[in-house]
């Protein structure tokens, strides 16, 4: 069991790995082909973008794992009663997306010509919610090897789309936007295709397979809900949070121009490298996910916590020679990917507080692998509120974009200090 724990990390490292190159190769490739507006307008709609994609997948890839790594269920008719719900869930979304649409670009974002990037976004949630519940089902089989390499299709295709599409529509901010969000239509189904071909040779379905349960479906709405809500109130705060930045800010006397800059260069540039090394984190803690489930449910308790350490202390460790890179050579880091020097003074500031950003994946997967979905939603709530009044706060005291850097710092610290002491009350009850 310990050596499938360690090969599965060790799959999910590399593959991690590689995908983190090729996502940050995508991220060079756009930064150095679009304009500093149209970056600024990506960066603008990528919290809306994350809030959508969280509520369309509605928490079941994760119930899914789970569940299927349990093995008390038919894991094929688990699946087939997932995803007709999905189905609905997304084509209702799609609907309420362009019916708000204006609202949202016109009022809340205060830029217009996202209109159509919102549009856009919901062609794209359904293809992410069927390639996010296919990649759950092969986790809950602990099968590592069809995620990283659909994942790494995945990057691939939307590389080569950049670079081939992307000069077509240069000419107008409000195409280039969308032409980046519709990239992932193609990527994602890709992706999907390739996942298929890790099928089973005797992979067969049978009519009884097909058939929707109503108790599988009542078994994954109750760890997908919580963990749904827990998402949308992260996804819905960090939405929410270049909308309170900008009316905070302008509120104080800052220019529109400075708030757009200084917002596009903390979101596409620091916080991108900041979380480089957390494909290290993310990679442990799926592995941990149906390893955590399996013994925790059979009461192994002695196991999982020993896991679970060497979880966090993996995820430390790497995260550690990072920050010691980060506050050394800030610049160097940014000259290199993204061919700027902007951004060095927020790297060096944010480095040593993202250190304990790195062990809070490992804290979240635990927490939901253990059936404590809702000790997450909890979590996510107080700091939430706690992150949404902070922003505001310190922007009255006339601090420019330090205010969002402070409210973060404190978000990330409450946040893993409250992870950790649940996970270690979940093995005392």
């Amino acid at each position: 069991m310990k050596e499938k724990f360690i090969k599965s990390s060790i799959i999910l490292i590399i593959g991690g790995f590689i995908t983190k190159v090729l996502g940050m190769s995508s991220k060079i490739i756009m930064t150095r082909s679009i304009d500093s507006e149209s970056m600024a307008l990506y960066m603008l709609i990528l919290p809306t973008f994350s809030l959508l994609i969280n509520l369309a997948s509605f928490g079941l890839p994760t119930a899914l794992s789970k569940l299927i790594a349990e093995d008390d269920k038919n894991n094929k008719k688990l699946l087939f009663s997932v995803l007709p719900f999905s189905m609905f869930i997304n084509i209702f979304l799609i609907f309420l997306i362009i019916l708000f649409a204006p609202i949202l670009s016109n009022y809340l974002l205060k830029e217009s010509r996202l209109y159509y990037a919102i549009i856009s976004i919901a062609l794209v949630i359904p293809f992410t919610s069927i390639s996010a519940l296919l990649r759950s089902y092969f986790f809950g089989k602990e099968k590592m090897l069809p995620h990283v390499i659909s994942n790494i299709v995945e990057d691939l295709v939307r590389i080569l789309l950049m670079v081939v599409g992307l000069p077509f529509f240069m000419e107008n901010q409000e195409f280039t936007v969308c032409y980046l969000i519709l990239c992932n239509i193609i990527s994602e189904l890709i992706s999907i295709v390739v996942l298929f071909f890790f099928l089973p040779k005797g992979f067969r379905l049978r009519k009884r397979d097909i058939v929707p349960s109503k108790i599988y479906l009542k078994d994954s709405l109750d760890i997908g809900l919580p963990t749904t809500i827990n998402r949308v109130i992260g996804s819905f705060t960090y939405f929410l949070e270049p909308i309170i930045l900008t009316h905070a800010l302008l509120y104080v006397g800052y220019s529109k121009n400075y708030i757009l800059t200084e917002y596009g260069i903390i979101s596409g540039y620091v916080m991108p490298i900041l979380l480089l090394p957390s494909f290290f984190s993310n990679a442990i803690s799926q592995a941990l996910l149906p390893i955590v489930s399996k013994n925790f449910k059979n009461k192994n308790y002695k196991y999982t916590k020993k896991v679970i350490k060497q979880a966090i202390f993996l995820s430390i460790s790497i995260g550690f020679i990072f920050t010691c890179f980060f506050l050394l050579r800030p610049q160097l880091m940014l000259k290199l990917i993204y061919n700027t020097s902007e951004g060095a003074n927020y790297l060096k500031f944010l480095a040593p507080i993202c250190l304990l950003q790195y062990i809070a994946s490992p804290l979240i997967l635990s927490l939901d692998a253990m059936g404590k979905s809702k000790d997450n939603l909890k979590i996510t709530l107080i700091t939430s509120i706690l992150r949404t009044f902070l922003l505001p706060f310190f922007a009255l005291f006339k601090i420019g974009i330090w205010a969002l850097l402070f409210s973060l710092s404190i978000n990330i610290l409450v946040d893993v200090l409250l992870s950790f002491r649940r996970v270690k009350k979940a093995f005392c009850s």
